[in-house]
């Protein structure tokens, strides 16, 4: 089956191609995105949007937390038309904000149930494009050297032999580490998550202001452990790098990565445009090619055989609503600021 999904995704991506190729299209005007995932995959779909429809794209990148900012400073004047990828959470607080704007996309019919409540719990402000579970991944080569068992549970990141060799994102600015945060509070309670953070903080050399950087880092041999959505390790281990993705033991949360139409855009019209084209099996094939492998929200796109089997893990029941919003967010952002990361090393 999953030999057939990849076979499946190579040819929607081919198709997909050859549509592009075949009717070279008219200019039709401009479009402001800001993308949330990694480069080379918004440069696939800024790239594939632009052959297809004539609308020229330009394309920002950054971390979900960095657009959101974005868009707040910008609210009075906005800039941008869409905001594709990047956690779900982010999206919610741009939504509960009045930073995005309602739109039900005829694709919708098309999604998978976790792409419709993220949907339904902006107000119709966002969907879900994506799926990805938090893990981390560790560099199989420094472990060893350091003598260690191989890490496998959240627990494990607090060996002191990790001491200045763990890697995870800043939650200002990165989706990524604040799922880390919010999944650490649902899943030991907020107390004991917030122990288990500042015991953490003694082993981390770096708060990167991209939540996927660490993965990297880990696979360079730059540190030994990179906390990250597991398929952005994957990443790494595909192509040859000593790194091992792992799914913590105790249990994690995970992303619906999301779309926004941004309020008050320019090209509003242009935006409705990519947000459907995005939601088509074809666009959300081109995913794999670009060395991402998370799980899409079209039931009919194929899953890459390398994507994280999340049904082999176990997953929390994520509090999407509660910890999307924005009073919850900016209150355990300020907590971390104060009683895990002011702390001394």
């Amino acid at each position: 089956m999953q030999s057939k999904s990849w076979l499946r995704a190579g040819l929607f991506a081919a198709l997909a191609t050859a549509a592009f190729a075949a009717s070279p299209a008219r200019a039709q005007g401009s479009l402001v995105m800001y993308c949330g995932v990694q480069e080379e995959w918004c440069r696939a779909m800024s790239n594939a949007f632009e052959k297809e429809t004539g609308i020229k794209v330009a394309m920002t990148r950054k971390s979900a937390g960095e657009i959101y900012a974005q868009l707040k400073a910008e609210s009075s004047n906005p800039r941008g038309d869409i905001w594709w990828g990047g956690t779900g959470d982010p999206h919610l607080q741009a939504a509960e904000e009045g930073l995005t704007t309602e739109y039900e996309s005829p694709m919708n019919k098309e999604l998978h149930g976790w792409a419709i409540d993220q949907w339904k719990a902006a107000k119709h402000r966002s969907v879900g494009i994506y799926a990805g579970a938090l893990g981390f991944g560790f560099n199989t080569e420094q472990i060893k050297a350091k003598g260690i068992p191989e890490p496998k549970c959240w627990a494990d990141l607090l060996n002191p032999k990790l001491k200045g060799d763990v890697q995870v994102a800043d939650p200002n600015s990165s989706s990524t580490a604040y799922n880390l945060l919010a999944t650490v509070v649902q899943l030991t309670g907020e107390d004991k998550g917030f122990d288990y953070l500042k015991a953490l903080h003694k082993n981390v050399s770096q708060y990167t202001k991209s939540g996927a950087a660490p993965a990297k880092a880990a696979s360079l041999g730059e540190t030994a452990v990179g906390i990250v959505f597991i398929h952005d390790a994957v990443v790494f281990a595909v192509q040859g790098d000593p790194i091992k993705p792992v799914a913590p033991c105790e249990g994690t949360g995970y992303e619906i990565g999301s779309m926004s139409i941004v309020k008050g855009a320019r090209n509003l019209e242009n935006a409705k445009k990519f947000y459907d084209w995005a939601l088509t099996p074809a666009a959300q094939a081109l995913a794999a090619p670009a060395k991402s492998y998370q799980v899409p929200s079209n039931k009919a796109a194929p899953v890459p055989p390398q994507s994280p089997k999340m049904d082999q893990m176990k997953l929390i029941n994520y509090d999407f609503v509660k910890y999307g919003s924005s009073a919850e967010r900016t209150r355990l952002l300020a907590k971390w600021d104060k009683e895990v990361k002011a702390l001394p090393k």
